[in-house]
């Protein structure tokens, strides 16, 4: 089943669609076998602190957040084979597709909520 990511200071939903990257191997793959991400798609990686796109086909939204959903590190449009160092206090980082932090208004300082979506 699909979680859905809001943004609690707006109101609006950031992902539609969040897969959950948490074992060791879909951490390691995350969306390099991917040829892009439709939108409303993303990948929450946790734990994780920084993220790299090497091996990818496509630029990404990245966002990281705090043990609490606070985003404490936003990226826009990080292209292919480049590396996001870790930031502190990092508890899991949201991988969306480019251009969808601008679209729905989504900073630093806001709070994210994961919550299960329905199934179709």
């Amino acid at each position: 089943m699909p979680l859905i990511a809001t943004n609690l200071d707006t109101g609006a939903v950031v992902a539609s669609n969040v897969v959950i990257a948490a074992t060791r191997a879909t951490r390691a793959v995350g969306l390099m076998a991917r040829e892009n991400l439709d939108h409303g798609e993303a990948l929450w990686i946790v734990p994780s602190r920084g993220v790299h796109t090497c091996w990818m086909r496509f630029p990404i939204d990245v966002i990281a957040l705090d043990e609490k959903g606070v985003i404490i590190d936003r990226v826009v449009h990080l292209k292919p084979w480049r590396i996001r160092l870790p930031r502190k206090g990092t508890a899991g980082v949201l991988e969306l597709r480019a251009g969808t932090l601008d679209a729905v208004g989504t900073q630093l300082g806001h709070r994210i909520q994961f919550a299960q979506g329905s199934s179709k």
